[in-house]
């Protein structure tokens, strides 16, 4: 028998699971190597430090050139960052939707790496934040999603929220309108997910 679109998603979770619980393992392992090599590791990664003059020197023109274009990205990005926490903040309340947690998607901690400039640890920190903005925009209106407007497009979309699945196939009204209350009721219910990555 064929299993179901539910039995399926039910065995990637316990796969996603498994997956985590290994990289916990692995991830435990790699803290007691580092901890017993750490002096010996951060006299290596020093050793791989390139000097600011270095850097800007041997920076091909055209790239530093573009900087100031990259960087504006910074008042994008701090826009939706604002807008997003204050649409979550005043909107998933009155939904009953549970707040999704910017410092779960908001990671700043490739500052403290020793090989790292101060430029390029400008870089990593307008990156970081970036992406992180987005993701946790993306879990936000994921969760809007869910409670108004949880129905599948006609086509293959890429690269779709973990929510999507759960949708309800594109024309079919019988199953939105029995199953909308389902679905906001799952939404207030979403449970807080571990971003921590090895």
């Amino acid at each position: 028998m064929k299993p179901s679109v539910e039995e399926l998603l039910a065995r990637i979770h316990a796969l996603e699971d498994q997956v985590e619980q290994e990289y916990a393992h692995v991830r435990a392992e790699w803290q007691g190597q580092r901890e017993a090599l750490a002096d010996h590791f951060l006299e290596l990664q020093r050793r791989q430090k390139v000097g600011l003059w270095t850097y800007l020197r041997t920076s091909r023109w055209p790239v530093v050139l573009s900087a100031p274009l990259i960087y504006s990205g910074w008042i994008a990005f701090a826009l939706l960052d604002l807008f997003i926490s204050l649409y979550q903040a005043v909107c998933f309340p009155l939904y009953g939707i549970p707040s999704v947690r910017r410092s779960d998607y908001l990671v700043f901690d490739r500052t403290d790496l020793p090989y790292l400039n101060l430029i390029e640890k400008f870089n990593c920190v307008y990156c970081s934040y970036g992406n992180g903005v987005v993701a946790f925009a993306r879990e936000v209106t994921a969760r809007t999603e869910q409670y108004w407007c949880p129905i599948k497009h006609a086509r293959r979309m890429r690269d779709a929220h973990p929510l999507y699945p759960t949708f309800f196939e594109h024309g079919d009204a019988e199953a939105f309108r029995q199953g909308l209350e389902r679905l906001r009721q799952e939404a207030s219910t979403v449970p807080p997910q571990n971003q921590e990555t090895p």
